[in-house]
């Protein structure tokens, strides 16, 4: 496994070994004490999945203290854009954004810790996207920001018109969410 920091370095880049012949392939997706080896030492305590087609932007969405999440996400088929803002207050990346493209080809994962949003373009149609979480989910915990916020410029690729939630599409901006983290 080798782990990989991205321009924020709480958010890592996981590429598992991988071991391939003629039946398919193998890797561990999980194993506890490499995580905790490579810095990552959480407890998981709920996992999520998701299908969507091509052109849907999930997010940008996280949990607010104390359900706050961390997740370490991967997709299973198809490919998306898998972004991560850093909502930390007192964090020198905060309003910063980091993004990988998450394929079932490369079978990265992604860590994303508690205090950032989370969202993701898919790129091919069926695409499924998996995620471990560190919390459970609380619907009076959850927040969002807007995608396409101006003030976080983030590229999701050019000319996209996504497909959105109605929740995502009136998601308030970086601006008015005050001190979250």
């Amino acid at each position: 496994m080798e782990i990989v920091p991205t321009e924020i370095p709480d958010v890592l880049i996981i590429k598992p070994q991988v071991f391939t012949d003629e039946r398919g392939y193998f890797f561990e997706s999980y194993n506890r004490e490499k995580f905790i080896a490579a810095g990552i030492d959480v407890n998981f305590v709920q996992d999520n999945e998701s299908k969507s087609m091509k052109g849907v932007l999930r997010g940008l969405h996280f949990q607010k203290p104390p359900f706050a999440q961390g997740k370490l996400v991967r997709v299973m088929r198809g490919a998306v854009l898998d972004v991560a803002v850093d909502l930390r207050a007192d964090s020198p990346w905060y309003g910063k954004w980091a993004a990988i493209e998450l394929t079932e080809h490369n079978k990265w994962m992604y860590w994303i810790p508690p205090g950032f949003a989370h969202g993701f373009l898919t790129l091919e149609d069926n695409t499924v996207f998996f995620y471990k979480c560190t919390n459970v989910y609380n619907k009076e915990s959850e927040g969002s920001v807007r995608w396409n916020d101006p003030e976080l410029n983030i590229n999701w690729g050019s000319g996209i018109q996504p497909v959105l939630s109605g929740k995502d599409q009136v998601a308030p901006m970086f601006a008015e969410l005050g001190k979250v983290f």
